[in-house]
């Protein structure tokens, strides 16, 4: 079920599939701001990922003597939650554990997703909530994805990424199978900005670690910053797929906040051990939030 929310500036609209942001449009423009989610590119809008962020080494992870297999970024986004409450401004889904999730995942969970609005800007909310006595290990991230050019008649490569840093960021690389390895790349900044050219994903995203940055803006053209993104999280993601066989370059950028990441080449398999995953002591609750403002 779509769900919708809207001020004097903007609407936005959830889907309960996933809890997933499907659009943002600016009420006195009309412009939509998300990305449309034609399957040709990527096919979703603004997953939520969890109870993993990226790639498990193997396709697998062990825990307390057993093995469990889970696709990329987790099993939440392809699962109905339900809207638990809504007021004028702000909305909030649930998805709670269940015989299917304790096969993947052997923690028993509930996790929330709420959309609250403030004039131009989105908060995006998320409640991680442990339910056992025992730690509980567990990522989670947003993939928004910003539409990039903002109109149709512009190219891509005419727009910037902006960053916080002046100079440089240090990315570390993907290097097979959806895993990182050793090689870190550093991407130059011209007072911050990173042109948008058509071979910037070439080696897949760009995944920034170490709390280098915590807010990134889509400028246009002529460098007029038209979205931003604000986090908290101590890394994260910057992607548009790269498809050879489609002519020109995805019309989208993602800026994902994590907490957590893919496995590295090098990942043990041990779920508690995970590079910038969380453990959550039991019986408690874990709170993050995100912003998008147009």
């Amino acid at each position: 079920m779509i769900y919708v929310l809207n001020n004097d500036e903007i609407e936005i609209k959830i889907n309960s599939f996933g809890a997933e942001l499907k659009s943002l449009v600016d009420q006195k423009t009309h412009t939509e701001y998300m990305w449309e989610g034609n399957p040709v590119y990527w096919k979703r809008t603004s997953p939520v990922l969890f109870p993993l962020v990226g790639s498990l080494k193997g396709g697998k992870y062990s825990y307390d003597g057993r093995e469990y297999f889970m696709s990329q970024h987790g099993f939440a986004r392809d699962m109905e939650f339900q809207m638990i409450n809504q007021t004028d401004d702000e909305i909030w889904f649930a998805l709670l554990y269940n015989e299917e999730t304790l096969l993947k995942y052997p923690f028993r969970f509930r996790l929330e997703i709420g959309y609250r609005l403030e004039k131009r800007t989105v908060q995006v909310l998320w409640k991680v909530k442990n339910m056992e006595d025992t730690k509980m290990y567990f990522s989670i991230g947003g993939h928004p994805a910003f539409r990039c050019p903002l109109y149709p008649d512009e190219e891509r490569s005419s727009y910037f990424i902006k960053m916080e840093a002046k100079d440089k960021i240090i990315s570390r690389r993907i290097v097979g199978n959806g895993l990182v390895g050793e090689i870190l790349d550093e991407y130059k900044l011209d007072d911050g900005l990173l042109s948008v050219k058509d071979n910037l994903f070439d080696k897949d995203a760009l995944i920034i670690e170490n709390n280098q940055i915590h807010q990134v803006q889509l400028l246009n053209a002529k460098k007029e910053p038209y979205l931003t993104v604000k986090f908290e999280t101590p890394l994260f993601g910057i992607w548009s797929p790269f498809k050879a066989d489609v002519k020109g370059p995805a019309p989208f950028i993602c800026i994902e906040p994590w907490y957590g990441r893919c496995d590295s080449q090098k990942s043990d398999g041990k779920l508690e051990n995970r590079e910038w995953g969380n453990v959550l002591e039991g019986n408690s609750c874990f709170d993050a939030d995100y912003t998008i403002s147009i």
